[in-house]
């Protein structure tokens, strides 16, 4: 008979235990995984590219794994060694991306990128399910850890003027900085032209409408200092 009262305590126990992703050593990829890549975007059209990519999107075994990694290399400015691509995410102007070592981008994340813009993602970054990036002009530094559902905005309509709809107004494309080892916590969103300091800490569900300081901790809407991490 099952001890339902054991299991319990232990399921209500509180624990902690060694990081994995943040301590994880970097693998290389094989020669042949680059030189594929190599050849698929040497000998593919954009186009095509893009339709393997979306093949391949769903699946979760090593192989659908592998090809995603293969044909980001094929699609992306840059790709570094050691990237994981979770199922069903989705690249909007792959060209415009650059991604460093040892990166991980979780299951329905979208990374929405623009033709004349840059998204710059540092190596050791976390990127949780469902996040959003607005990528026209992103940059997230090494070891940035990056919540679930997180969102980031690049680029707000002008509403102007007045008497024109707003989605028909101009946009206004403003870069986003991620500092090092910062992290985005759940659902948290950070508005254009936001520099997020290193080490800082954005709070769930926090929106982020001006520059965080170096190991502030902030939280609320909008958000606002709470600590110093260096004061703990």
């Amino acid at each position: 008979m099952l001890n339902l009262r054991s299991a319990t305590d232990v399921a209500l126990e509180v624990r902690q235990v060694t990081a994995t992703f943040g301590r994880r050593e970097l693998r290389l990829d094989p020669a042949w995984e680059k030189d594929f890549a190599a050849f698929l975007r040497d000998s593919q059209p954009k186009e095509e590219l893009l339709d393997l990519f979306a093949r391949f999107r769903t699946g979760e075994s090593t192989f659908d794994n592998m090809m995603r990694r293969v044909l980001m290399r094929a699609l992306c400015k840059h790709v570094g060694n050691d990237l994981q691509v979770g199922p069903d995410v989705v690249l909007k102007h792959p060209e415009t991306m650059e991604f460093g070592d040892c990166v991980s981008i979780g299951a329905q994340t979208m990374i929405q990128g623009r033709l004349d813009g840059a998204c710059k993602i540092g190596s050791h970054v976390w990127i949780g399910p469902q996040a959003y990036f607005d990528a026209r002009l992103l940059v997230l530094e090494e070891y940035v850890g990056w919540g679930p559902g997180a969102k980031v905005l690049g680029s707000v309509h002008t509403g102007l003027p007045s008497t024109e709809q707003i989605i028909t107004t101009d946009l206004v494309i403003k870069p986003v900085t991620v500092g090092f080892g910062a992290d985005i916590g759940m659902n948290a969103s950070i508005l254009p032209g936001v520099h997020v300091g290193a080490h800082a800490v954005v709070g769930a569900g926090a929106v982020v409408t001006h520059d965080i300081p170096e190991y502030a901790i902030v939280a609320g809407v909008p958000a606002r200092v709470i600590r110093d991490r260096r004061e703990e």
